[in-house]
């Protein structure tokens, strides 16, 4: 019986294609983030929650349990701060929220005025990672990607925006909170700003 259960097990694992099969890359552009951010505003009663998540996961290059479990106690609407808790022995730290996250979040605050989490689903409880998973594959169904879009895309477009930019990659490193650099070095290696003095016309 376990030798038959382990068998189809490894035949679901066997079906699953490698992710290039699936999308060409595994980031966001600039351009699509926002495209995902207007898609999920338009989607039923919680747009704004929804569109805020969005917001706040790419700005911060957040993976879904970090962003699921932010509380309003790690926010300082007034100083505009948020400190960020990693996962898989990530280091901590804490980022500005300017502008734009500042009037969004205190638009979250005003709509949904009880409980510690930020993003709360219908029966009051932190959004589940499941939750922000379909958020984001059914935005990214309505701006019409061709591609299926995933949560973990966010944090990819944050590294990639902030190499293209030009950023220092210990600065890149300290923000996404990657204890090593190898992790931050994909970004750099791959920031087309790395060649944009090579020729000259």
């Amino acid at each position: 019986m376990i030798a038959t259960a382990q068998t189809s097990k490894n035949k679901q694992y066997a079906r699953r294609r490698p992710n290039a099969a699936y999308r060409v890359r595994e980031h966001l552009l600039p351009k699509e983030v926002d495209q995902l951010i207007q898609s999920a505003r338009r989607q039923g009663r919680h747009g704004h929650r929804d569109a805020t998540m969005i917001l706040i996961a790419y700005r911060h290059g957040l993976r879904p349990v970090e962003l699921t479990t932010l509380r309003w106690d790690q926010v300082d609407l007034n100083g505009g701060t948020i400190h960020i808790r990693r996962v898989k022995g990530g280091t901590p730290s804490t980022h500005p929220i300017r502008g734009r996250e500042l009037r969004t979040l205190r638009q979250l605050r005003r709509n949904y005025p009880e409980g510690p989490y930020l993003f709360s689903s219908e029966r009051g409880g932190p959004m589940t990672v499941a939750g922000f998973q379909r958020i984001v594959r059914n935005a990214g169904k309505a701006a019409d990607f061709e591609f299926p879009a995933h949560p973990h895309m966010l944090r990819h477009a944050c590294g990639y925006y902030l190499a293209n930019k030009g950023f220092d990659t210990r600065a890149i490193q300290a923000y996404l909170g990657h204890r090593n650099i190898q992790h931050t070095v994909r970004y750099t290696e791959l920031a087309p700003s790395r060649f944009n003095d090579f020729w000259h016309d």
